[in-house]
């Protein structure tokens, strides 16, 4: 095995790392010393994001895949629909563009889906059972990880079809259902039992009559948030949840031909995107505040734009009368709040979608003994993620956090690890995560350019008549080529650099995967082998120090 030693233990005095120490008392010596790269760092659903680019660049695709699916279990719906933080911390990003790790994600999500993979149950059987509320992304990966620890697991889903937000909320232009139900299938054939249209009315009485050991809530954030806006005879209004989630079951409302929606997020972006494949002639975003300060992604902005949706920014909707909406103009302070001018426009529309933002129903929760609630409306949980009743744990929409699909799934994750823990009477401790290499820790001079390997899109004009899914996904070369541009940031990928950079031929191959060893005999702390690493996977540390 290669030598390592974690980062976090090492002292180095400022003085050994301004002299090489060689001479006949060597000062310092190289070690080889992993650290997480910045992506890994960035993941919710915490990814070992760089192992599996490295197999996936090698054309291990299935090794890839059973790496990536031990922290996430969906990577086709991820590789869609996750707004990849990973990808903003990407070291690459300063000197051309970062890598495409969602595209490749995708890639070896809807492979994995074309070849049937299924992972290996790891645990023994635990004889204990885990009721799960909510088969949305939370409580999906909750279970995938509580059964392959060996638990049995049961899902109960107030809803007729599995998926939660990713259903009711995603788009089918974003998210194809054929990809979805795949990703849902495969975690029923590792033994997790999802009951549907089965609403939990009493969390501990459904806890006691099925012979639970643990509940973990996982209830999204299903209801949508209202404001009072004067009105002498509006037209229809209606909340963009229930909007989005009325054309996913086949019966969407009309709406007529002008369509507004409020609000600046995601969902909004979805509304109006939505609203116009269902027939809307125009279709329009009403938002508060300016695009700098909107909660949606930039993405979704721009692909709503050249699907014909005008956003107008800086504006607050005053009085509706029928049709005709009275809007004032606001303008930006300081500290980005958004302030009124008295400057009042009109807009005209038949219909208004509200999307302002989703809260939890915890009308169950009221039940539970023991459980409290933050100012906000979500459920208060320890370290562990229980609540306030024993044995009871919650995640997802429910307990404070940003409401993305790669959020909740690592909560399930984490979840799991906790449940898991309490049912063997014990505690999870996460592993201490290890320094981040950043860019500037690189040596990169003998890399070159490559730009991203762009993914397909449906022209805009092709968009609009139907749900097709805009963005296509990377062919196999492609998604190669995309994972070879990862630096490796902090992990050793056996370059052979250090090897050809010693003079003292002190460097010895282990063999492939194996990585490297040092000959300390031989090694003259020259520091050649530490200063050529391209991806700073080398340490300089007082000679002497345990290896």
């Amino acid at each position: 095995m290669p030598l390592a030693n974690p980062r976090s233990d090492i002292t180095r005095p400022p003085d050994l790392r301004l002299k090489s120490g060689t001479g006949p008392v060597r000062l310092q010596q190289p070690i080889y010393a992993d650290s997480i790269p910045p992506c890994n760092h960035a993941c919710p659903a915490g990814e070992n994001i760089q192992a599996w680019l490295d197999k996936a660049q090698a054309g291990d695709f299935e090794g890839a895949w059973r790496i990536l699916v031990r922290d996430n279990p969906m990577p086709a719906i991820h590789g869609r629909v996750c707004y990849h933080p990973c990808e903003s911390s990407c070291n690459r990003r300063q000197v051309d563009d970062a890598v495409s790790i969602h595209a490749v994600e995708r890639f070896l999500g809807d492979l994995a889906l074309e070849q049937g993979w299924v992972p290996e149950i790891e645990g023994e059987p635990s004889g204990k059972r885990i009721l799960i509320v909510g088969a949305g992304p939370s409580g999906l990966s909750a279970a995938w990880h509580l059964a392959l620890l060996g638990h049995e697991v049961e899902i109960r889903e107030a809803g007729p079809l599995a998926g939660g937000m990713m259903r009711f909320g995603i788009p089918a232009y974003r998210m194809p259902r054929d990809v979805l139900d795949a990703e849902v299938e495969r975690i029923g054939k590792i033994g997790v039992k999802i009951t549907l249209d089965c609403k939990v009315e009493d969390i501990m009485a459904a806890k006691q009559e099925g012979g639970f050991d643990a509940v973990f809530m996982a209830i999204g954030a299903h209801v949508g948030k209202h404001v009072d806006i004067p009105a002498r005879d509006s037209g229809r209004i209606l909340d963009a949840v229930s909007y989005l989630a009325s054309v996913e079951k086949g019966d969407a409302p009309k709406l007529g031909r002008r369509v507004a929606v409020y609000g600046g997020g995601n969902t909004a972006m979805d509304a109006a995107r939505t609203a116009k494949r269902l027939g809307a002639e125009e279709a329009m975003i009403i938002y508060r505040r300016d695009r700098e300060h909107m909660p949606a992604h930039e993405s979704e902005a721009i692909d709503a734009e050249s699907e014909g949706i005008k956003i107008n920014w800086l504006r607050t909707i005053r009085t509706i009368d029928s049709t005709t909406f009275q809007v004032e103009v606001m303008e930006v302070d300081e500290t980005g709040r958004p302030q009124p001018t008295g400057k009042i426009e009109t807009l005209e529309a038949d219909a208004l979608v509200l999307a302002l933002g989703q809260d939890v129903d915890t009308s169950v929760i009221e039940r539970i003994p023991g459980i409290t609630m933050g100012w906000d409306g979500v459920v208060e949980v320890d370290s562990n993620m229980m609540t306030g009743a024993e044995g009871v744990f919650a995640g997802g929409d429910m307990v404070p956090s940003d409401r993305t699909v790669t959020i909740a799934t690592g909560h399930g994750k984490k979840a799991a690890r906790h449940i898991d823990a309490w049912l063997r009477g014990a505690t999870f401790h996460k592993e201490p995560r290890e320094p981040k290499v950043l860019f500037d820790d690189l040596h990169l001079r003998y890399y070159t350019d490559a730009q991203q390997r762009q993914q397909a899109m449906l022209p805009p004009e092709q968009r609009t008549g139907d749900f097709r899914e805009v963005t296509a996904g990377l062919s196999e070369k492609e998604a190669r080529f995309e994972a070879a541009r990862c630096y490796s940031c902090g992990n050793c990928f056996e370059c052979d650099g250090c090897f050809g950079a010693c003079p003292e031929d002190a460097v010895i191959r282990l063999g492939r995967g194996k990585r490297y060893e040092i000959n300390y005999d031989l090694c003259t702390g020259c520091q050649a082998c530490v200063l050529q690493c391209p991806c700073n996977a080398m340490e300089m540390v007082p000679a002497g120090v345990s290896t």
